[in-house]
């Protein structure tokens, strides 16, 4: 698999025609169409998309919540910490908490199992870098990070055994592979910012290098890695798309809204 599609808002009339027509074989979609939990897809609705011969993966946070979210009325309004200064309305969440298992993270994952998608995609395990430590006396964030890692480990096996292969893919923290049991939980790894930083904006920190290195020690162990670039300069997507096919890992390059199915990298 050289592409994949990533849309999580802008569904035409809130269906999933466009990517249903995506060339791309593997599509990353919200469990919602619009944030709340009446818009939530139907199982007939994603099975039309893989009808065509696509996986599909339900898009979920697993360390913050956003506050359109309708199930965020439901959250225990002391399991929420600051929010994060780029999204001034999602709040970083006491992941750790059963609580928090209980409220969002397993009716999410039990919503992707029934409505019968092919796996999830897990955003926010990121946030066990960006809490800010003041707000949870005790922690460190080694001891944030093992936590992370075990609530991605407690999802895995919850879903695995109710549906044997469900794919369990996070986005980001690939340096959490350093974790017992993590890398053997998860089959795959989604990645924001690879080689483009939003926008157009080539990714030079010491840290971009640290994420490829430990990105492809993941894809030598055998998992999927999904690259997610933001760039519209036609040099720059095709700049992404030449890593892509030098470190033989799946590709898209897109727009921050990911609210378009964006066009495959070419065959080369």
């Amino acid at each position: 698999m050289a592409s994949f599609t990533y849309v999580l808002q802008g569904y035409p009339k809130g269906r999933l025609d466009g990517v249903a027509r995506a060339p791309q074989r593997l599509a990353v979609v919200d469990l919602s169409r619009d944030g709340t939990v009446a818009g939530y897809f139907t199982r007939d609705e994603i099975a039309r998309v893989r009808a065509t011969g696509k996986l599909v993966l339900a898009y979920f946070e697993i360390g913050s919540i956003e506050e359109f979210r309708t199930d965020f009325a439901e959250v225990d309004q002391d399991l929420l910490l600051h929010t994060w200064p780029d999204w001034p309305d999602e709040h970083f969440a006491r992941y750790w908490e059963e609580r928090w298992w209980e409220q969002v993270v397993r009716p999410r994952l039990d919503r992707a199992l029934e409505t019968g998608f092919d796996g999830v995609y897990l955003d926010t395990p990121l946030a066990y870098e960006e809490i800010d430590l003041a707000r949870v006396p005790g922690e460190t964030r080694a001891t944030l990070g093992r936590k992370m890692a075990d609530l991605v480990i407690r999802i895995s096996r919850h879903a695995k055994e109710r549906r044997p292969g469900f794919a369990i893919v996070p986005q980001n923290s690939p340096e959490l592979r350093h974790f017992p049991g993590y890398a053997d939980a998860i089959d795959g790894i989604g990645m924001e910012e690879l080689f483009f930083r939003a926008t157009d904006d080539p990714c030079r920190e010491e840290w971009c290098d640290q994420n490829l290195a430990d990105t492809l020690a993941l894809k030598a162990l055998g998992k999927a890695v999904l690259a997610t670039d933001y760039a519209v300069d036609p040099a720059n997507v095709e700049a992404a798309c030449a890593h892509y096919r030098r470190h033989a890992i799946a590709g898209n390059v897109t727009v921050v809204d990911l609210d378009r199915v964006s066009p495959p990298c070419a065959s080369k």
